[in-house]
């Protein structure tokens, strides 16, 4: 892994140190550029004409000593981030915020630099000509400084991009911005409008810095408007569309359902803040989705959604429901005699088996009460045929664990009205079915457990499932079930037919 990633951070490192001297050296020129166009199409002031080489050489020595201040004070201002970034290295908080002030540090450096170069030729311009001479030169030069700071501080955002994005991890946009896209917008126009229509201004207003016609001067700045303004809009571009773009797709890739996805946040503007927005977004999505689920596989789906459509309230309403309810035979014998952990193995095999039959049949596994299940039929959400669903996933959910042969259970099933609800208190609650049919379906059970077909169903359950299913059923007799004043008739279903004898 590590040996894989060395080629790859070398090469990032290569990269981006190349970038900053080419930026360096093309972001000066531009303005260099600009100061040339003025004054040498335009021509250098009669009244300095004759000392001219002079303020060429004094500009050239100043433009060899600005580089080696402008480097080394560069240099010192972002040592730390070049430690760190050539390392490898995950900066600290203190680290990242100093490495997102690049942009603003390095138009720092130009512009003071730029404007030291203001102060020396247009104090020589004044002592060989006049102030009115000097003026002139000084806008031209500011003019050319401007320039050169706007381009430094759009193109370092996009060089930068790599060390950005390490500082970002470590200190995420927050608060006060080190950068802003509004501040992007001003420089952009500055460089697109701003210093072309300035230029325009310098040469066809007094001061005149020369006697040359202005008309070269007026095409050479009108190129140089397009080219500025087609150089800072391809810039703009890269750091404001292109990843609005980015968050774009992502956020069509989240509305689809995917909840892993992460957006590198490579910006300390509002962009930034906006892909950290997106993060945030696709995480609290999925931690919503993981306690949906986990809420689900506690209470069921059905209650989840009865629970999202209504919401957290302590209500519910009586329904028409059919109660199955599930226990084990013999049950402290069987954890008396087997180790913990085995008595679970069985337990959750067989409520597996449970809630297969009941959620094939359109049934809620209510709740889980040590060996013991209760399934409900009809709510939360209403059933077509509740009563014979019931049948068929008792019937389902003992043929099963007969198959397995593990554990041996009683199955009772009982109709009539429920209340369906939320029951507990505001801080904690859960959905529940209280009601005679519930309570008939337990006792059932206690019966159901010594009956040959290990199922009973109140009369009222037979009589109301569909004819297909009932012919299924054969009277068992009157049982007087604990805690009821009437005698209940059961049904349970008809043995299996046996197979026929070999001759």
């Amino acid at each position: 892994m590590r040996t894989s990633r060395l080629p790859t951070r070398f090469h990032t490192v290569v990269r981006t140190s190349l970038g900053f001297a080419a930026l360096g050296f093309m972001s000066s020129f531009c303005g260099a550029g600009i100061v040339f166009l003025l004054l040498m199409l335009q021509g250098v002031p009669e009244t300095v004409a004759g000392h001219g080489w002079i303020i060429a050489v004094c500009a050239g020595g100043y433009v060899l000593l600005s580089a080696l201040v402008g480097t080394a004070w560069a240099a010192f201002l972002q040592r730390r981030t070049a430690v760190w970034f050539v390392l490898g290295r995950e900066p600290t908080r203190e680290e990242a915020r100093r490495a997102l002030r690049l942009p603003v540090d390095l138009a720092t450096v130009s512009g003071t630099l730029w404007l030291g170069g203001v102060v020396v030729i247009s104090t020589l311009t004044a002592v060989f000509g006049t102030w009115l001479d000097a003026l002139g030169v000084a806008m031209a030069i500011l003019l050319g400084g401007l320039a050169t700071v706007g381009l430094t501080y759009l193109a370092t955002e996009w060089v930068a991009r790599p060390v950005m994005t390490m500082a970002l991890a470590a200190a995420p946009p927050r608060g006060t911005l080190p950068m802003t896209v509004l501040r992007r917008l001003v420089i952009t126009w500055a460089l697109a409008s701003g210093v072309p229509m300035v230029g325009v201004l310098l040469v066809v207003l007094p001061p005149d810095l020369g006697p040359s016609d202005p008309a070269p001067s007026l095409l050479a700045l009108s190129v140089t408007g397009l080219v500025l303004g087609a150089l800072a809009t391809a810039l703009l571009a890269r750091a404001v569309a292109a990843p609005l773009h980015r968050l774009r797709l992502a956020l069509d890739q989240i509305a689809k359902g995917r909840r892993d996805l992460r957006v590198g946040i490579d910006d300390s503007s509002e962009i930034g803040m906006l892909q950290t927005s997106v993060n945030d977004l696709a995480k609290g999505l999925a931690e919503q989705e993981r306690l949906r689920d986990l809420f689900g596989r506690h209470v069921g789906d059905d209650v989840v959604r009865h629970a999202l459509e209504y919401g957290a309230s302590l209500s519910g309403d009586v329904r028409d429901v059919t109660a199955l309810f599930v226990d084990v035979v013999d049950s402290t014998a069987l954890a008396a005699e087997l180790p913990p952990d085995e008595v679970v193995r069985k337990l959750n095999g067989l409520f597996s088996s449970v809630v297969d039959a009941v959620s094939t049949h359109g049934g809620l596994v209510n709740k889980f009460q040590g060996d013991a299940a209760l399934c409900v039929f009809g709510a939360p959400t209403r059933h077509a045929d509740p009563a014979t669903s019931a049948l068929r996933a008792a019937r389902a959910i003992r043929d099963a664990v007969a198959t397995s042969g593990e554990l041996d259970l009683g199955i009772g099933v009982a109709k009539g009205p429920a209340f369906a609800g939320q029951l507990g208190t505001a801080s904690r609650f859960e959905y529940t079915v209280i009601g005679d049919a519930v309570n008939e379906a337990a006792r059932l059970t206690e019966h159901a457990k010594q009956a040959d077909g290990r199922i009973l169903a109140s009369e009222a359950v037979v009589k109301a499932c569909a004819a297909s299913e009932r012919d299924l059923w054969q009277h068992h007799g009157t049982i007087h079930l604990r805690g009821r004043p009437t005698p209940t008739e059961t049904w349970e279903p008809h043995p299996p037919p046996r197979p026929p004898l070999l001759r």
